[in-house]
């Protein structure tokens, strides 16, 4: 029977959905998914957005008649199936209206700690991190900058924020550490604003216009900022952003592995390693903002020049409007490439030739080309970590380990890649810890150790390897929530975040979430680890 749909709803007629990145294929049930957009007949933009909240409350409900599982879908950049289910996905990549918040919408106390209502600016959960950029530093005026970013864009906010996207930004954290509020969408009948007690944002006209039920916990805002979509659908983000600001990036190569990289790596002291950056760590009107080594683990040895890292940094810099454009080499490399950019590169090389054998003679022809040092480059947020293409089956891993592990465990993944040679490279990078419950960046200072490589058995053993020689050897780690994670399981997820902290997250879940609401957005992957309490 023919269902009455509301305006801003249609069905998707999906069951074989495949991510963005081709390293899973995933069945939905058949005529259980969705597509949303923006209703065309409220009369504007504010009356749209909260008609659109009623549509989230009908897909509830509409779940909760015909006993599915729901999952909003954003731009299927997980390499997980952290954001799938058994039950249908709902399209909601067209959500993308965005609204500056007037000084009325914004509380006192916000005002009070010397922020300003520019300072935010509120979102639907479909816009990507792209076109976040474009609307912030393009449009708005004056020009705005996001305070963190992803080494790429593709990302939907929502997506981002529910498994833990994140930069190199040591100084501010990841994309989440950014957000002061989240619209949820929880039942049938119930939405909420979640923001810290510790930090209220929104005044009580905003909350007339919104119509939701405010909720000001420390817990429960820390507990949803990642939540990998299961705390119910995300419709709204409130982002604080900042004034804009330029990056300068430099990139240095066959630097030497010895004890002054070592102290740099794992603790961000540069004190004897300075005199190798291409400026002072602080200084007048330029601070170091993003510090990453880059390794080709088969051509890796301490102390020797010919087989050092690759260095990345980037600066902090005042705004100007004629600073020279990023250009594209004569080798096809953006200035600022990526490991994951290094892959797919290769996977365009191999093609359906593609062979675990042949792809460690390529990382060690292209780590060079791709992160050559070069002079100065110039960009925005926007404009430096901008938007690769897919480009086949890569894999992709992310380790979190205290940064004073760091050494350490990068040696012992070159002993392990003298094994088991990997099909890719490796960075690291640095992120600032983050107060979420379940942030996988939750050391004080986290490092990633980001391995991008070919989907293939090796590469899957690989991490298998390292997974386990950590745990052999008692160092603490977490695992990226998008990224490759198939050997998490409920003692392990414990074991790396603590029964407080899993047990605090599973109340707070259970404090949003009645029965009936709790089975439409409950999947697979929490039921795996233990979350689905």
């Amino acid at each position: 029977m023919p269902i009455n749909l509301p305006e801003g709803i249609s069905k998707l007629p999906i069951t074989a959905w495949q991510n963005g990145h081709q390293n899973f294929t995933h069945n939905f049930k058949p005529d259980c998914s969705f597509k949303l957009t923006i209703p065309d007949s409220p009369p504007d933009s504010a009356a749209k957005y909260l008609a659109t909240t009623a549509n989230f409350q009908w897909l509830i409900q509409y779940a909760i008649d015909n006993n599915i599982q729901l999952r909003a879908l954003g731009n299927g950049w997980s390499f997980s199936q952290v954001g799938v289910c058994e039950g249908g996905l709902v399209d909601t990549k067209s959500l993308r209206l965005s609204f500056k918040l007037s000084d009325s919408f914004v509380s006192q106390d916000y005002l009070d700690t010397g922020h300003e209502s520019g300072d935010l600016f509120l979102t639907q959960c479909g816009m990507s991190i792209l076109m976040l950029n474009e609307k912030l530093e393009n449009d708005a005026n004056p020009k705005r900058s996001l305070k963190a970013s992803g080494a790429s864009n593709g990302q939907s906010i929502a997506g981002a924020t529910s498994t833990g996207t994140h930069g190199s930004a040591f100084k501010v954290g990841a994309v989440h550490d950014t957000i002061r509020g989240l619209h949820i969408v929880v039942g049938p009948h119930r939405h909420v604003w979640i923001e810290k007690k510790s930090n209220p944002i929104v005044s009580d006209a905003f909350m007339n216009w919104l119509g939701a039920e405010l909720i000001r916990d420390d817990d429960i805002f820390n507990a949803a900022v990642v939540s990998f979509g299961s705390f119910g659908f995300i419709h709204g983000i409130l982002i604080e952003t900042e004034p804009i600001f330029l990056l300068e990036e430099q990139r240095a190569a066959s630097v030497l592995y010895d004890d002054s990289l070592i102290k740099a790596i794992n603790n961000l002291d540069f004190s004897e390693f300075g005199i190798k950056l291409p400026f002072p760590p602080e200084g007048p009107d330029k601070e170091l903002y993003h510090f990453e080594v880059l390794v080709n683990p088969h051509q890796f040895e301490p102390g020797n020049p010919d087989k050092g890292v690759y260095l990345k940094t980037m600066y902090k810099i005042p705004y100007r409007s004629d600073y020279p454009k990023r250009v594209r080499d004569d080798q096809g490399f953006t200035y600022g490439e990526n490991t994951l950019g290094v892959i797919e590169t290769i996977l365009d090389t191999l093609g359906t030739g593609i062979s675990d054998i042949l792809v460690p003679p390529l990382v060690n022809k292209l780590f060079p080309l791709a992160f050559k040092a070069s002079g100065d480059a110039f960009g925005t947020v926007g404009e430096t970590f901008n938007n690769p293409k897919f480009r086949g089956k890569a894999a992709s891993a992310a380790i979190a380990v205290d940064s004073s592990n760091a050494s350490h465990v990068l040696e012992e993944i070159i002993a392990i890649n003298h094994e088991t040679p990997f099909p890719g490279g490796l960075a690291m990078r640095y992120v600032k810890g983050t107060s979420a419950i379940l942030g996988f960046t939750h050391f004080e200072l986290s490092c990633i150790m980001e391995l991008d490589g070919v989907d293939s058995d090796v590469s899957r053993r690989f991490f298998s390897k390292i997974w386990e020689r950590l745990e052999e050897l008692a160092i603490p780690y977490t695992l990226h929530w998008g990224k490759f994670n198939f050997n998490l399981n409920p003692g392990r997820v414990r074991q790396m975040y603590g029964d407080v902290a899993v047990d605090k997250w599973i109340a707070c879940r259970n404090k949003l979430l009645d029965a009936d609401s709790k089975k439409v957005f409950t999947n697979n992957f929490i039921q795996s680890i233990g979350l689905d309490g």
